[in-house]
């Protein structure tokens, strides 16, 4: 059911969801705690942030799980999506931004469930290194993590499909893939028949960061819509993150480049909820890979701050014109052309 909501841009919910079971290896269920240790809340609340931490769902470890080789560990992952999804409800009830730490990107379906729970239709920003278009059919893997945006548009394994209600969650004309470097063969083959958006990490680069997200949320008709961000960490280049270069994709996002695109995505008035996910702490000996996780989401959210400061200021009066003078109509515009592929 849609509800009009107390928006209260100034309050954010973190909420952590440690989970490896849909990914290739364990480790990521560390992510939340590690991203926490980073000083997360506690720059947010100097940025000007009221944070309230909701704890973590379960923990949902990884198996190897041969029995299951085209949906690894599916009844783990189910259960932390159970778990989680309530948890994101609340949030999004009470008008705060939900800031969902992961762990691995199947927590994107209960964000994304959660929310549908007070608005029918809803849009995504996929920011990552990977369309995630597989299904069972056809996963080079078995990782369910692999799966999400195939799962949440109503393709694959019965049980996510229709994890909540009837699919799907999110249409593919409201999925926006952003910054995706790496398409396995089913997943070109899916999109060549799909009209869902995209702008891989070439047309990213092409236009710049702040050009590209501008464009993407006219694409997803963002100012209509409500949307959910997920961002995987993995869209960032290798390099960004020096000594924990694996953390990243060697044809990655510039830290510039994203940093441009988080801000315009942040800072609009019609997101709803966001998640990090596939930070590996144990590739990050030092630490620094989620300080500079943490930087990133906290130098965005603070143009989120400053964003609603500004619209909250009062408008000058236009001034009146002249009733004889002729009013000016505005051009019509046209519908933003399809952009290549890329590479």
């Amino acid at each position: 059911m849609a509800v009009k909501l107390i928006r209260q841009p100034n309050k954010i919910a973190l909420i952590g969801a440690p989970w490896s079971a849909g990914a290739r290896e364990s480790g990521f269920e560390k992510a939340p705690a590690a991203l926490r240790g980073a000083g997360l809340a506690e720059k947010l609340a100097s940025a000007g942030y009221s944070v309230e931490d909701l704890g973590d769902s379960g923990v949902r470890m990884f198996a190897s799980d041969d029995e299951h080789p085209r949906a690894r560990n599916l009844p783990e992952v189910l259960a932390g999506l159970n778990d989680l999804r309530p948890r994101v409800e609340l949030a999004v009830k009470s008008g705060v931004l939900p800031l969902v730490l992961g762990g691995e990107c199947g927590q994107a379906i209960a964000i994304v469930a959660g929310a549908r729970r007070y608005f029918k239709h809803l849009n995504v920003i996929w920011m990552d290194a990977h369309a995630d278009l597989n299904t069972p059919a056809i996963t080079p893997s078995g990782c369910v993590c692999g799966m999400v945006v195939a799962h949440m548009t109503g393709h694959g394994a019965a049980e996510l499909v229709r994890f909540w209600g009837e699919p799907p969650l999110v249409r593919e004309p409201g999925v926006m893939l952003f910054g995706v470097q790496r398409l396995d063969p089913g997943e070109q083959e899916f999109l060549t028949r799909s009209p869902m958006p995209r702008l891989f990490a070439p047309d990213v680069r092409g236009m710049g960061g702040r050009q590209a997200a501008l464009q993407a949320l006219e694409r997803l008709h963002g100012d209509a819509r409500q949307f959910i961000l997920h961002l995987d960490v993995d869209v960032l280049a290798a390099e960004s993150f020096g000594a924990a270069a694996a953390l990243g994709s060697p044809e990655g996002l510039s830290l510039e480049e994203a940093r441009a695109a988080l801000r315009v995505f942040l800072s609009h008035k019609n997101l709803l909820a966001m998640d990090v996910a596939q930070y590996h702490p144990d590739k990050d000996p030092d630490g620094g890979g989620a300080r500079l996780v943490v930087d990133l989401l906290v130098d965005a959210l603070q143009a989120r701050l400053e964003a609603s400061a500004a619209a909250e200021q009062p408008k000058p009066a236009a001034p009146e014109s002249s009733p004889s003078e002729p009013v000016e109509e505005a051009a019509p515009t046209q519908d933003t052309p399809s952009l290549p592929t890329g590479s």
